[in-house]
C-alpha cells in the first residue's frame, strides 16, 4: 500500500515508523492509550494516504495529547470541541482523511452538543471516544460514563447520577457508524478501525480504556476475560459460548441458551436503528457479556458532499458570488 512521495518521485510503502512522531509520549506508565497509539499507527499506512494529506484533531484531556504522537497534520483544540472544529476542515477539505480523538468527559459532557451534531449531520470524520469512565488529566473526578454509586474526588459520597452509554448516544444520533472495541485488543481494535475508515461519513468508535491510576480495573471484566467479550460480526448468529440472544415479540431481546435456536443474525446494514439501539443497550449486567464490533454501519449522504453540491447549484444559478451585492442588496441604513 503506497502513502507518500519517494525521493525519485514515485510512491514509496509507509510503515509505523513514518507515523511516529519524535515527541515523547508522556502518559502515564501502563495507561491504555499506548495500546491504542500503537494500533493506530500500525494501522495507518494501510490506508495508502499520504502522511500530509491526515489530521487529527483533539479537545482536552489525556487522550487529547494523541495528535502530538502521530507523524501526520494536527490539532490540539479546546474542550469538547474538536468535533466542531473537525467539521469545518472536513467541510472546507473534503480530500483530507480527518481523525477525532476524545475522551468520555471531552466528548459527551462539554462536548456532547458538538458531538451528537457531527454525527448526525453525517460529516466525515472518523472519531475516536476513548472511554474510561474517568476524568484522568484533572486528577479523578467522576464522568458522565462513570457508573452509579461511583466515588470519586467529586462525588465523596458516590455519584448518584445515571451514566451515559457512548454507542447509545451516536446510535440515537443517527451516526452511519458505530463501533465498539477494547484497548488492549490489538486485532479487534485494527478491524474496527479499517471499517470506520474504509466508511464515508461520520464513524463513531467507542473504545473501552484502562486508566490505571485513577480508575484502575473499569474494563477488566472483558480486558481479562475473553468469555465475556460478544463480537457481533455481520450475517453470524449472535451468540457467545453457549448462550446467545433473540428477539421477543415486544421488540426486547433477551438472552437464552443457544440451543433453543431463533438467535438474532447480526445485520449492521440495517437501515432503522432500533435493533443497533437495543444491541447497544445490552450491558455486562444485563447480558453476561459486553458487544464489541460494529453495531451499525449504513450509508447516506456525507455533509461535505451535500454542501459543495448546494454551492455549485447556487453558483450555476446565479454565476460567481458578489459579496458587496450581497451586502447592499437588501433593506440598508445609513447611520447620520
Amino acid at each position: 500500500m503506497s502513502g507518500g512521495n519517494g525521493g525519485n518521485g514515485g510512491l514509496v510503502q509507509l510503515t509505523k515508523k513514518d507515523f511516529t512522531s519524535d515527541q515523547e509520549v508522556r502518559w502515564c506508565p501502563g495507561c491504555g492509550d499506548y495500546a491504542i497509539l500503537a494500533a493506530v499507527q500500525s494501522f495507518m499506512p494501510e490506508l495508502g494516504i499520504p502522511r500530509e494529506n491526515i489530521v487529527f484533531v483533539s479537545g482536552i484531556g489525556c487522550a487529547a495529547r494523541f495528535p502530538y504522537y502521530m507523524q501526520t497534520y494536527g490539532l490540539h483544540s479546546i474542550h469538547g470541541r474538536a468535533p466542531a472544529i473537525a467539521t469545518g476542515l472536513a467541510t472546507a477539505r473534503p480530500d483530507l482523511s480527518v481523525w477525532v480523538v476524545s475522551g468520555d468527559g471531552d466528548a459527551l459532557s462539554i462536548g456532547g452538543n458538538h458531538l451528537i451534531h457531527a454525527l448526525r449531520r453525517n460529516v466525515n470524520l472518523k472519531i475516536l471516544l476513548f472511554n474510561n469512565r474517568i476524568y484522568g488529566l484533572t486528577k479523578g473526578q467522576y464522568s458522565p460514563t462513570s457508573e452509579r454509586g461511583k466515588v470519586t474526588k467529586s462525588t465523596p459520597m458516590g455519584s448518584v447520577d445515571h451514566p451515559f452509554n457512548p454507542v447509545s448516544i451516536a446510535i440515537a444520533a443517527e451516526a452511519t457508524f458505530v463501533a465498539r472495541a477494547i484497548d488492549t485488543d490489538k486485532h479487534g481494535l485494527s478491524d474496527v478501525l479499517r471499517a470506520a475508515a474504509a466508511h464515508k461519513g461520520a464513524a463513531f468508535v467507542e473504545i473501552l480504556q484502562n486508566c490505571n491510576i485513577y480508575n484502575d480495573g473499569a474494563w477488566d471484566v472483558v480486558r481479562d476475560n475473553k468469555e465475556n467479550r460478544l463480537l457481533l460480526q455481520e450475517g453470524q448468529e449472535i451468540r457467545w459460548g453457549d448462550r446467545g440472544v433473540r428477539m421477543l415479540p415486544d421488540g426486547t431481546l433477551e438472552v437464552v441458551d443457544a440451543s433453543v435456536g431463533g438467535l438474532l443474525v447480526h445485520d449492521p446494514a440495517r437501515s432503522d436503528p432500533g435493533l443497533a439501539f437495543a444491541l447497544g443497550r445490552l450491558t455486562v449486567e444485563s447480558l453476561g457479556a459486553v458487544p464489541l464490533g460494529v453495531f451499525r454501519s449504513v450509508d447516506r449522504p456525507a455533509y461535505e458532499e451535500s454542501v459543495h453540491a448546494q454551492i455549485a447549484a447556487a453558483q450555476e444559478k446565479r454565476g460567481e458570488g458578489d459579496l458587496a451585492a450581497l451586502l447592499t442588496g437588501g433593506d440598508t441604513w445609513t447611520i447620520a
